[in-house]
């Protein structure tokens, strides 16, 4: 994946499971993330056309998600096909939401502008177990240079790029992949793939908090 991916990581896998939305920010936009019962992943603008209201608030039913406020009802490609307070209209091709391209790779979700190419993901390993998300209040070149700076015992960085930085160590690959939430907050959505114990994959997550507090320490200091 080279610098000028379209693609940007929104979340882990595991954490968006049938049925369910997140909310989430990519670059200062709310976007909704979610996922069908048949296990499809997407990634949308977090707002219905009607009032407003977040997508994320609302809930998934099969194939479709519906708005919290009134229920308007949505299909896979954002086109809305039910509004409960009138349940015979045929609902105008111009309520849609605004969808993104959304892909899985690597144990996260990514989303790019309607029409990336998903090979662009194609050097990532096709699935990995999850480690944890971490957020920060801090620009994603912060972010990228504490994890640099205070890498786990034992690895070090073999690849970076600017959605992702890549830790080599006991047999294991860590992918940790950068989300610019805006401005000065962001997510590193983080797994692992290779010769995986579950002790490796605690002492990783112990890594992950133990970042996020120093930074956090780094923070309330220089205040």
């Amino acid at each position: 994946m080279t610098s000028a991916s379209p693609w940007i990581p929104v979340a882990l896998s595991a954490d968006i499971e049938a049925g369910t939305s997140a909310g989430t920010l990519v670059n200062g936009e709310e976007r909704v993330v979610w996922r069908d019962d048949k296990g499809t992943i997407h990634v949308w603008e977090d707002r219905c056309p009607h009032r407003g209201m977040r997508m994320s608030f609302g809930f998934v039913r099969g194939d479709h998600i519906a708005c919290l406020y009134h229920g308007w009802r949505y299909d896979t490609g954002g086109q809305c096909r039910y509004i409960p307070a009138h349940p015979d209209l045929e609902v105008p091709q111009t309520i849609k939401v605004p969808t993104f391209a959304a892909t899985e790779r690597a144990g996260i979700v990514w989303m790019a502008a309607e029409g990336a190419d998903a090979a662009e993901l194609s050097a990532l390993p096709e699935t990995a177990e999850p480690v944890r998300s971490l957020f920060l209040d801090m620009t994603t070149e912060a972010a990228i240079s504490a994890v640099a700076s205070t890498l786990p015992e034992s690895y070090s960085v073999s690849a970076t790029s600017a959605a992702t930085v890549t830790l080599q160590g006991y047999g294991t690959t860590v992918l940790i992949a950068v989300q610019p939430r805006d401005a000065d907050r962001t997510a590193l959505h983080m797994t692992v793939t290779g010769d995986i114990l579950t002790a490796t994959r605690r002492s990783l997550a112990l890594w992950a908090t133990d970042l996020r507090n120093r930074v956090e320490s780094q923070m309330m200091e220089a205040a």
